[in-house]
């Protein structure tokens, strides 16, 4: 088979399309290349990245538009490039063995060395200059000494490969973890006295720069302080401002954007003020949804602005006409990082009036040194109440001020070029945004969130479900690519039930129950309990991860293990609480050696422990509606809440529960325990202000 040069016109992913005018040859992840590689000989040179991602440009310009190197790479290896958002289970595997064989993080771009045969890491790194520089190695330099020493050195080449091997294979298999025993609550205390230990108290967030806002953490925190209010354990008052001192800072730094919406992905300082100024729908799907859990906990308006501003940007730059969100925004446009975010006074006080351009310059501290390159970039200096003091007005007046200046900055800065838009749809992180947007929207009484979350779910089930009902990875240009992972069933089955609370459906329920099928059929260990992030029939890799803790997103074991625990409460349904207890039993031991990097696990293990409170109100929506908003009146994580309407024809224990008449009704249900039915709001409201929260333990 001969070369063809690069193949990555016909990919689906714009960052394909980024190289593929590269003079590399570069080829996608496929049987076509990797049979190329076998038959030639040759190394693997693996590139993945993303199309947000700097670096990721960066090495392009440098290595990979430079005709030299691209000679150095098509004479000695063959070339593939992966989208790690197409292919996470790559990515995974890839990442891993990077920081088995370096003993460091990973990151993108990631760079690797593969053996042609069997597509085992021989080397792996990061990011190359062209030329050594910094103490870094040139890539031209670092591809000649690679290529050289697995043509000089087979035996220690293979003795390697085996090693890593076998460290892989190590980590397929569940940890020894105590059994039934080790299913106790110490592990929830354990995780909030370890985020208390790396709390930053006078920034917020967890260690030191960079910081990312990590949300698993924070909404264990919020958890466990609404868990201690019904335990007898508290308040918590300290979990709580944690969390919320946290988001505070984040929502009045620069990586919250305050002009337009939505959260860039991290900090480059422990201020919270200048960001890497990408834009991910995961991050901004977990920020949006832990965000309206926050103001659903503290009545802070704060949180309803931030919710209400980050929704709309979402519904404007990132949601499709047809449905379904977009993955990414760049971090770069004209050629410079964050240049769309930046300002300088000259340009904001041309766009107000003098009232509203005093309260910016003060709010923002435009009167101060530049923080970025010579431009500003918006980071709150001084709050509503401070700038009204300073400016002599009501604190009212400084608001509307804000929201007229905004308007007018947002309408100018839509006139600049703005950052690359990867338009692509991930089930999994649309998942997550369903889920948010849901969520959001039931509990901020907002509905044209639910229904753009709804259209989503719709479009998903379209466009990213074969014939079967198997889920695909990707879908751009009208098509879907890539078989489904463990996150794409899981997420967008959390999305479903979270759905299935803002508006029921008998189609939606059956399709939750496929997906919780999928996941029992296909991706479940029979033999240790838990799941697998590829499904039995996926093609074979070098390794088969399960993935338990979280890293910038919240494992697949956890939210798979949390949505079929709500799902076995919901319908009454062994299956999956057997599942559940089984995956829990597989995780102990790793959630004991170190909780707090499984939060999205130990919300769970709260739930197994402490089983969620199941709200099912049947009858008329008309009627029924001051009943659910009864129900969602007070901040409780572990409750759920679904309104049935009287002609509902569910499966399981639900079909039993059926109104009088015209009349609704509700049942209140913890664990397997049920109450009886409930006939008045007043009896509602007596019944949920007393839970039955009883630990298993």
């Amino acid at each position: 088979m001969a070369a063809v040069g690069n193949r990555l016109g016909d990919a689906t992913s714009p960052y394909l399309l980024q190289h593929a005018d590269n003079p590399v040859h570069w080829q996608p992840w496929d049987d076509r290349a990797l049979a190329l590689a076998r038959e030639q000989g040759k190394p693997i040179l693996l590139s993945i990245g993303y199309s947000a991602c700097h670096w990721c440009h960066v090495m392009a310009h440098e290595s990979f538009e430079d005709p030299a190197i691209a000679r150095l790479m098509n004479e000695r290896f063959i070339n593939i490039k992966v989208d790690r958002e197409e292919r996470p289970d790559l990515d995974r595997i890839y990442q891993t063995a990077h920081q088995l064989l370096t003993r460091r993080p990973g990151g993108w771009p990631l760079t690797l060395v593969l053996t042609p045969d069997d597509q085992t890491p021989v080397f792996a790194g990061t990011y190359f200059p062209p030329d050594t520089r910094g103490g870094m190695p040139g890539f031209a330099d670092v591809l000649r000494q690679v290529d050289e020493a697995i043509r000089s050195q087979p035996q220690a080449v293979a003795d390697q490969n085996r090693a890593l091997r076998h460290a892989l294979g190590r980590l397929a298999h569940a940890p020894a973890d105590g059994g039934d025993a080790a299913l106790g609550n110490a592990p929830l205390r354990a995780a909030r006295d370890a985020l208390a230990d790396s709390f930053d108290r006078v920034h917020g967030g967890f260690g030191a720069a960079p910081k990312f806002p990590h949300p698993g953490g924070i909404e264990r925190l919020l958890r466990h302080y609404a868990l201690t209010l019904v335990t007898g354990d508290g308040p918590d008052r300290d979990a709580l401002h944690m969390a919320c001192h946290t988001l505070r800072r984040m929502a009045l730094g620069g990586i919250y954007d305050q002009v337009g919406g939505g959260f860039a992905r991290y900090s480059v300082d422990e201020y919270w003020m200048i960001p890497h100024f990408e834009k991910m729908l995961c991050d901004n799907a977990l920020l949006l949804g832990l965000y309206a859990d926050a103001w659903h906990a503290t009545g802070d308006g704060l949180y309803a602005r931030v919710v209400q501003e980050t929704a709309e940007w979402v519904r404007a730059e990132m949601e499709r006409p047809e449905g379904g969100y977009c993955t990414s925004l760049d971090a770069d446009s004209e050629g410079g990082e964050g240049r769309y975010y930046l300002w300088t006074p000259d340009e904001v006080r041309e766009l107000l009036d003098e009232d509203e351009w005093r309260l910016v310059e003060h709010r923002f501290g435009l009167d101060e040194p530049a923080n970025f390159e010579g431009r500003w970039h918006l980071h709150v200096q001084a709050s509503f109440s401070e700038s009204a003091r300073r400016l002599g007005r009501p604190r009212e007046q400084v608001v509307a001020l804000w929201q007229s200046a905004r308007q007018k900055l947002q309408r100018a800065r839509g006139q600049r070029v703005r950052p690359g838009r990867d338009d692509k749809v991930l089930t999994a992180w649309n998942g997550l945004m369903i889920a948010a947007l849901a969520r959001a929207g039931r509990l901020l009484d907002e509905p044209a969130w639910t229904a753009s979350a709804l259209r989503a779910l719709g479009f998903l089930r379209e466009r990213l479900a074969d014939d079967q009902g198997r889920l695909y990875a990707s879908w751009r240009a009208g098509r879907a690519a890539h078989q489904a992972c463990l996150e794409d069933y899981a997420y967008l089955l959390e999305g479903v039930l979270e759905c299935l609370q803002s508006e029921w459906s008998d189609d939606r329920l059956g399709f939750a129950l496929h997906l919780a099928d999928t996941l029992l059929e296909r991706f479940q260990d029979k033999d240790e309990g838990g799941f697998w992030m590829t499904a039995d029939d996926h093609e074979p890799l070098i390794h088969r991860p399960r993935p338990l803790a979280d890293d910038s997103l919240p494992s697949g074991n956890a939210v798979a293990l949390r949505a079929l625990q709500r799902l076995g409460h919901l319908l009454g349904e062994p299956r999956y609480l057997e599942a559940v207890a089984r995956g829990l039993r597989a995780a102990a031991g790793a959630i004991a050696r170190m909780p707090e990097a499984h939060a999205s696990l130990l919300t769970a293990l709260e739930e197994y422990l402490y089983p969620p409170e199941i709200v099912v109100i049947r009858g008329a929506p008309e009627v029924t509606g001051p009943w659910r908003t009864r129900a969602l009146k007070y901040y409780t994580p572990n409750r759920l809440v679904f309104a049935l309407p009287a002609d509902a024809a569910p499966p399981g224990v639900l079909s039993g529960r059926q109104t009088e008449g015209a009349a609704p009704a509700a049942w209140v249900c913890s664990g397997k325990t049920c109450r009886a039915p409930v006939r008045s709001l007043d009896e509602l409201e007596r019944v949920l202000a007393h839970p039955d929260f009883r630990s298993m333990d």
